[in-house]
């Protein structure tokens, strides 16, 4: 039987995730807010997929502040170990140790170095471990080796942690996890398994443009659903890389930043570089924005 404590559930109902959220400017859609509450009452994982840029990162975030948690972050990357995830010893403090205690036992110093001063806890430790709420951010994790995938999903199934030297370290309180990817390869279905999936696309346009309204201070609704129309017809090209929510954001805090009223040809082309990042996509879309100014 699983020593995995009881969970406190910490929402009463799925409108009141969307509201919560909505309350910390993140737009939830009925689908993301009813993912986040079964995630709760079951205390499951949440895997959230999707292109870059389209608020699966800031979801986790926007959890945490929404609920007064604590946001413990693990940031994946190629050759990430359990060292770096999990928990390490810190050498330089025990060979001091050592040193000035030369005069005794091996067996007496290692039961000494071996004690909770000199152990340097990770990201998964330290959320185990919190005493207070948590919301644990495992952040692209399809960058990370499948040995570290199977570690992540052996302490997500019981959230405990065995270190030999100390035995086991159960949780007390059951974190929040978030796990986000980018789709730069394929998971473990055993991953896949234990957590419930969320896929988060590029928003619809009344969302996307409630999403600049919500996060610009100082745009108008005429300029916003201006950014969310032409941003919505410019991931219908075939650009390099599509503009994310978070370029689209920093493209409207420009215009607005730049007294910009109303979107003209000349006014795009000298922004673009702010919401596209290839020198081809831009030109591509200068001359998409030019042609459509172009009387019939």
């Amino acid at each position: 039987m699983s020593g995995r404590p009881a969970a406190v559930p910490r929402f009463d109902s799925i409108g009141g995730v969307r509201d919560g959220l909505a309350a910390v400017e993140y737009l939830a859609d009925e689908g993301i807010a009813g993912v986040v509450y079964l995630a709760d009452r079951l205390s499951k994982p949440v895997l959230v997929e999707g292109p870059a840029g389209t608020g699966k990162t800031e979801l986790a975030k926007s959890v945490a502040r929404m609920t007064g948690s604590r946001l413990i972050r693990l940031q994946c990357y190629e050759g990430l170990d359990e060292s770096k995830a999990l928990y390490e010893w810190n050498y330089k403090k025990q060979l001091l140790r050592i040193q000035a205690d030369s005069d005794r036992s091996w067996q007496q110093l290692e039961e000494d170095i071996f004690a909770e001063e000199f152990l340097l806890t990770r990201p998964l430790l330290e959320a185990i471990r919190a005493a207070e709420p948590v919301v644990l951010l495992v952040d692209e994790v399809d960058r990370v080796e499948l040995e570290t995938e199977a570690l992540l999903l052996e302490v997500l199934s019981d959230y405990q942690v065995s270190i030999p030297e100390l035995g086991t370290v159960s949780a007390t309180q059951v974190p929040l996890v978030f796990l986000t990817s980018n789709n730069t390869r394929e998971l473990s279905e055993a991953l896949k398994r234990r957590c419930l999936y969320l896929h988060i696309d590029y928003p619809q346009l009344e969302r996307e443009r409630a999403i600049i309204e919500t996060r610009v201070p100082g745009i108008s609704q005429a300029l916003a659903d201006q950014v969310a129309r032409i941003v919505r017809s410019l991931r219908g090209l075939d650009l390099k890389k599509h503009p994310s929510v978070s370029e689209t954001l920093d493209w409207a805090r420009t215009l607005v930043v730049l007294g910009v009223e109303s979107i003209d040809a000349e006014q795009a082309r000298d922004t673009l570089h702010i919401l596209l990042k290839y020198r081809s996509d831009i030109e591509r879309a200068a001359k998409e924005l030019a042609g459509a100014e172009t009387p019939g």
